[in-house]
């Protein structure tokens, strides 16, 4: 890592560089006319950005709002188009059009317009005018400072090593100082109150949860700070989209297959569950699967006498278009639950209701 530092260096004189032109206004902040909330972390990849942008535009909804979610689509094989994905019952979005993370939001939520674009501003004139919401979802935006934003929350991973550094050292892509963007830090992948200490590495991640609290704490003292836990929302098959019963497969062997940012935290959370791990693999996030790279996977995991192979719901869409391989592969559901829902909702409400809207 020390053949790094000189890169890290320069990284971080570019990046404190761009914060400061759009702070001092020598580069300019496009405004929407209905309020934004940000959604993003300080790392690349793997803090749970996906299954918490679904997890608030449940919440939204659920106050009769109309949210929009604005996501840059990455990898999509259409890279500059604006893809419209319209709000309808069982849509189904090619992964390989739109990108993997947007097909997987559109499956989840019916009811939510999705516009993807790199232009995020553009996006958002787009959905205000063509599905007439009243709120916007920047997906992964806390470094799209191009678009003025409502609501910043900062999702800080307890299972990262922050002391890492920057980009290419480490896997900040910000220092930590500009978390006094925040208005809300969620630490994900913490136990709430209900955790079983002790159990699976629980102790460790409880501790590693006081750790990322007191840096939360450090550098965004005016936000407020909240904690989140992933949960398993469901099981169902890749192929055929049958649902089935984790109980049904947690005393199985299985192997495990990832292509996220952060696969140890899957398989972590998939042995926290109850599952019985034989092997696994990692990929690189947004990974696409060949029809031989499934295979060369299955035969791995019946060597280790899997007899299931369990991979996320992003990774499902990465398989889109591959015939099945004769092993079971079962996508995990990952929901998000904060110890404090009632709490961060009044914060959230309160943020948006203090904004008036532009006409």
């Amino acid at each position: 890592m020390r053949l790094l530092a000189p890169a890290a260096w320069v990284f971080r004189v570019g990046v404190s560089f761009r914060s400061a032109a759009y702070r001092r206004r020598w580069l300019k902040t496009h405004h929407l006319h209905r309020p934004v909330i940000s959604v993003g972390n300080l790392t690349v990849g793997g803090t749970g950005k996906t299954p918490f942008v679904a997890y608030l535009a449940e919440r939204l909804l659920s106050r009769g709002r109309k949210p929009a979610i604005l996501t840059r689509g990455y990898r999509r094989e259409r890279g500059t188009e604006i893809i419209f994905i319209e709000p309808a019952r069982r849509r189904a979005p090619d992964p390989r059009a739109v990108g993997d993370e947007p097909a997987m939001l559109a499956r989840q939520l019916p009811d939510v317009p999705i516009v993807v674009s790199a232009d995020r501003y553009r996006a958002g004139l787009a959905a205000e005018k063509r599905f007439e919401v009243d709120t916007h979802i920047l997906d992964d935006g806390f470094q799209h400072l191009r678009l003025a934003r409502t609501l910043d929350i900062v999702l800080l991973d307890a299972m990262e090593n922050y002391d890492a550094g920057l980009l290419p050292a480490g896997r900040l892509r910000e220092p930590l100082s500009e978390l006094a963007r925040a208005h809300v830090i969620v630490l994900a992948r913490t136990l709430a109150s209900s955790g079983r200490p002790g159990v699976d590495g629980d102790t460790q991640r409880l501790a590693a949860a006081e750790r990322i609290e007191s840096i939360a704490r450090r550098w965004a003292p005016q936000a407020q700070v909240f904690r989140a836990e992933t949960e398993l929302a469901g099981l169902r098959t890749v192929f055929e989209g049958v649902r089935k019963d984790a109980a049904d497969f947690v005393n199985l062997p299985s192997f495990a297959f990832s292509g996220i940012g952060n696969s140890q935290a899957f398989f972590q959370d998939l042995r926290r569950w109850g599952f019985h791990l034989v092997g696994q693999k990692v990929f690189s996030d947004h990974h696409r699967y060949a029809p031989k790279e499934l295979g060369g996977l299955k035969e791995s995991a019946r060597a280790l006498g899997a007899e299931a192979m369990l991979t996320t719901d992003k990774d499902a869409m990465n398989l889109f278009g591959i015939e099945p391989c004769g092993l079971p592969i079962l996508a995990c559901s990952i929901s998000m639950r904060l110890s404090e829902q009632e709490k961060f909702e009044e914060a959230l409400f309160c943020g948006l209701g203090s904004v008036p809207v532009k006409t």
